[in-house]
């Protein structure tokens, strides 16, 4: 995860929670699906690599980890990246490297030359697209984003209900080599996706303004953000998060081949899940947008992910990614109500403190000027009223 990515977007402009922001939603929705769909749909040509190469199902399980390696382990990289060049640049080029990745390893004749194309440049690729998508997404809308992150998401499961059964198709009909080449090509609608990445335009203003106004020196990578104590937080959890949430989609597929079912039938779970996930992510936008649930969309969060951690645990490879998943749960509601919470309640313990010692200097006036000085029962004091008294005499 390494640095935040900086998103210096042009100051004064608004988002516009609309408009062209919907065709921004359309590309995001793509590329989401593309880089979160594909480390699970390639599980299906693992059986095929087995046999091809000789190898264990561990070696293969190597390709879908460093694709997700590449797409969360290159934070820092795409931050510079992005913040040189902007955001449509950065994506066009990384979708030329994800359909590259894959056309060069359908050519592959070692299980690490797959490694290379199928997982550290078309990783690379995704990556490239991935996070730029959601700067953007989030440059276009602002009262609607929890809605517009939720039908982004949702590109995941469409994505993996279309892909889990067109890889087992292609597998089928041409092997995987060509199947590989056939993905290879669709990767490419990522250059597509990218070009709708518009920028928004800053008002305009007068160009004499603008040439005397100091222009801030851009930072490439920004660490600034790790003194906030929310991001610290969910950077770890997301961590631990990270390390066994995509574990049972990768492997499912080939534990279900192993209980002895059929190739189609265990292909089928992949589908099921998408097509739940397919409901699931647009609504929780739409309840994490609600005035009540917004403010409270972290704990939402957490229990989101204990709840798919605890679904997690059958067998072993299983239990210990329920067990990650569960743990960055507790962690991130632990660190909300904890530390979060003392640290609003703060300032709020300071301003009643500063009120306190403000009504008790202005007590001290009003008794040096003479006035009355209330008790708790509302009654003005004997002294008070004796030395209004003898002022006014």
């Amino acid at each position: 995860m390494g640095g935040a990515v900086v998103d210096d977007g042009p100051p004064g402009v608004k988002a516009p929670d609309g408009g062209w922001g919907w065709a921004v939603l359309a590309g995001c929705f793509v590329i989401t699906g593309f880089s979160y769909a594909f480390p699970k749909a390639v599980s299906v040509f693992f059986k095929e690599l087995i046999h091809e190469f000789d190898v264990g199902y561990s070696d293969t399980a190597w390709i879908s980890s460093i694709l997700l390696a590449m797409l969360y382990g290159t934070g820092p990289l795409c931050s510079v990246l992005v913040n040189k060049f902007g955001c449509r640049p950065v994506m066009m080029v990384g979708g030329l490297f994800a359909s590259l990745g894959m056309i060069l390893a359908s050519f592959a004749t070692s299980i690490m030359h797959i490694y290379l194309c199928g997982g550290v440049i078309t990783g690379l690729g995704l990556a490239l697209n991935f996070q730029p998508s959601l700067i953007m997404l989030n440059r276009y809308f602002s009262e609607k984003r929890p809605l517009a992150n939720g039908l982004a998401a949702a590109g995941s499961p469409v994505a993996l209900c279309c892909l889990s059964p067109l890889g087992q198709i292609l597998q089928y009909q041409y092997g995987w080599r060509g199947g590989f080449l056939i993905l290879g090509g669709m990767l490419l609608n990522c250059c597509a996706c990218g070009a709708l990445m518009r920028p928004l335009l800053p008002p305009n203003k007068p160009q004499v303004l603008e040439e005397k106004k100091p222009q801030p020196k851009k930072k490439l990578l920004d660490f600034s953000v790790f003194k906030d104590r929310g991001f610290v937080i969910y950077t770890v959890a997301a961590s631990v998060m990270v390390l066994g949430l995509f574990v049972p989609p990768v492997f499912v597929v080939n534990y279900a081949k192993g209980l002895g079912n059929e190739d189609t039938k265990s292909a089928l779970l992949l589908t099921i899940l998408g097509f739940v996930d397919m409901f699931a992510r647009p609504a929780s936008g739409l309840i994490a947008g609600t005035k009540w649930m917004r403010p409270r969309s972290i704990y939402l969060f957490s229990f989101s992910m204990l709840f798919n951690g605890c679904t997690d645990l059958y067998m072993h490879v299983f239990l210990l990614a329920g067990c990650e998943v569960t743990l960055s749960a507790i962690i991130i509601f632990l660190g909300n109500f904890f530390c979060i919470k003392r640290q609003q309640s703060a300032p709020e313990a300071n301003m009643e403190m500063c009120a306190a010692e403000r009504e008790g200097l202005h007590r001290g006036e009003n008794v040096e000027n003479g006035d009355a000085v209330v008790n708790p029962t509302g009654e003005g004091s004997s002294e008070g009223r004796e030395d209004g008294q003898r002022s006014s005499e």
